[in-house]
């Protein structure tokens, strides 16, 4: 009976904790925004196969096409969105495009935060020679512009969708890594954490237990803001040719291959209208989703507002 009062205890605050979460993110207008924007996305890439059924199953992330003419072809009954240049169909491309930005934003940003957190911890517990060589290896990637860095290993890696992943996590991960140094370096000189080193805790245990849960909750805001950003650059590897091989159901695959067709002809700019600005208003919304999302949590999590 003791032991269950104690647990009873402990659970009590983790309950009014998580209720005032949702409380907050009920009455933030920006994560209502967000969510439903995420939430129709997240509909639409598990309807994929009903709303864009796949000629072969098997290869499903491959945009149909009918014929191999260049110039795109505007809105029809037969092409709802049209057909991009050599006779893509987009509405397929967007429909299983979302399935595409789904799995490399959540794959990246999770690969990213575990690296992350497994070297920011190590940096930032240990300090000193560790620390000094994790964050030259950071500083180092810190030193290039992510995308020209991105470019660069996708290059090397080759052009698929497994290159466009592993490629954006090798940019990635260091934000991560700095960022919870930054908040271990604060938290390992508390009082609870020097208690748990004199009553002989392992640093594993330190680390798990006492440091972490009270350090990674801004990564958790930074992973849900980068997620758009991720795919943002994903979708500027294919825009370049580099990404997605030519085909794949890919929002940036797409308005690359619009580029050519941006400006119609001179009696009618705006007859290849279709080809970007549809691609383009996915990508737009979808960033927006996840940076609305990311800032509600932000001010939800943000110890100064939740002491008010």
């Amino acid at each position: 009976m003791l032991g269950l009062g104690l647990n009873r205890r402990r659970v009590a605050p983790r309950l009014r904790e998580i209720r005032f979460t949702l409380r907050r993110l009920r009455s933030s207008p920006l994560s209502i925004a967000g969510m439903a924007i995420i939430a129709v996305f997240i509909a639409i890439a598990i309807l994929a196969p009903v709303l864009a059924p796949p000629p072969d199953p098997n290869r499903p992330f491959n945009i149909p096409r009918d014929g191999f003419a260049s110039e795109p072809r505007p809105p029809s009954p037969q092409h709802i969105f049209g057909t991009a240049e050599g006779q893509y169909d987009i509405y397929y491309g967007v429909i299983w495009g979302t399935r595409t930005a789904f799995t490399i934003g959540i794959v990246v940003v999770g690969a990213s935060l575990l690296i992350g957190i497994i070297l920011g911890s190590l940096s930032g517990y240990y300090g000193g020679l560790v620390d000094n060589i994790l964050m030259r290896v950071t500083d180092v990637i810190f030193a290039f512009p992510g995308l020209i860095l991105a470019v660069a290993f996708s290059v090397a890696l080759g052009r698929s969708m497994e290159s466009v992943m592993l490629a954006v996590t090798l940019v990635s991960w260091p934000t991560y890594a700095r960022i919870l140094r930054g908040d271990i370096l604060q938290v390992k000189q508390e009082t609870f954490v020097e208690a748990s080193k004199t009553l002989g805790g392992s640093d594993y245990w330190i680390i798990t237990r006492h440091i972490l849960p009270n350090a990674i909750y801004p990564l958790f805001i930074v992973a849900t803001l980068d997620i758009g950003s991720i795919v943002l650059l994903a979708a500027a590897l294919s825009f370049l040719g580099i990404g997605v091989p030519l085909g794949y159901a890919d929002w940036g695959q797409l308005i690359s291959l619009a580029r050519n067709w941006i400006v119609g002809p001179p009696n009618d700019p705006l007859k290849y209208w279709h080809t970007w600005t549809i691609p383009g208003l996915f990508i737009l919304l979808f960033v927006l989703g996840w940076n609305l999302l990311g800032d509600a949590f932000r001010d939800i999590l943000d110890p100064k507002i939740r002491r008010r």
